[in-house]
């Protein structure tokens, strides 16, 4: 299987905390984020599957892995841009997420593209 250049996926993920559907008092933190996947290649890429790492402050990793994102396995045209918006929840108010998707190019390559860390964190309110 020969590796497609996937520095032409571009990546970007915007976390934000769900006040509403946390709940601090029993160690229950959501948070949504949105995934913008842009291609910049010169062909067209399908995403496959997706596997994620979320890792609490305690140091805890969960891993989630499955077909597509939300329901769907999208294909991204060049130069087009996907965008979706998703949810996890952790039991501490901060915490990290990072992982791959696995893409298949129009040439019937299979590449993973890196999806890069980003943090989660609840907000600090002084009262």
């Amino acid at each position: 299987m020969t590796k497609e250049n996937n520095a032409q996926i571009l990546i970007k993920v915007t976390p934000n905390f769900i006040e509403k559907n946390s709940m601090v008092e029993f160690n229950k933190y959501v948070f949504s984020y949105e995934v913008e996947i842009k291609n910049d290649s010169p062909q067209s890429v399908q995403l496959m599957s997706r596997h994620w790492i979320i890792e609490n402050s305690k140091s805890e990793i969960f891993e989630v892995k499955g077909e597509g994102v939300i329901g769907e396995q999208p294909t991204i045209n060049p130069g087009e841009v996907y965008i979706y918006s998703s949810f996890t929840e952790i039991s501490t108010p901060s915490g990290s997420m990072w992982g791959s998707y696995k893409m298949l190019a129009e040439s019937e390559v299979y590449f993973d593209v890196e999806i890069p860390k980003f943090e989660l964190t609840m907000p600090r309110t002084l009262h």
